[in-house]
């Protein structure tokens, strides 16, 4: 180990932990990501394909910020049909169409396991 003169301790301090942070903070990101990814390939397998245009268009949006990553899994083009196909919904004339459940379900799938990759990155430092 080093030795540090007294009055440079709190400067390596401060430097420790951020190095520390930056490195728990790029892990959380990368994993978040990856989860992200998964959850898209398993939510474009999974979408009804008439066409297959409604699965083709779901992508990934990035929102972070100080102490947050975000990523949001949507439908780029078809937005408002996603919670119809998901729960099913009423029809004009009564009765009701069937669900197609394939966002909830990639999102358990793979976001399940997320909190327990974050605790274990947090644990060894990045």
């Amino acid at each position: 180990m080093a030795n540090i003169p007294i009055d440079r301790l709190a400067d390596e301090l401060v430097s420790a932990v951020k190095e520390y942070t930056d490195d728990v903070a790029e892990g959380v990101r990368k994993t978040v990501d990856k989860t992200a990814r998964k959850v898209l390939q398993e939510t474009k397998a999974l979408a009804p394909k008439r066409t297959g245009e409604y699965a083709r268009t779901f992508t990934i949006t990035k929102e972070d910020g100080y102490g947050t990553t975000k990523r949001i899994v949507w439908n780029k083009k078809h937005y408002r049909r996603v919670h119809l196909l998901e729960f099913g919904h009423a029809k004009v004339n009564g009765g009701r169409v069937k669900a197609f459940p394939h966002l909830r379900p990639a999102y358990e799938k793979h976001a399940e396991n997320l909190p327990d990759e974050i605790k274990r990155i947090i644990k060894n430092g990045g």
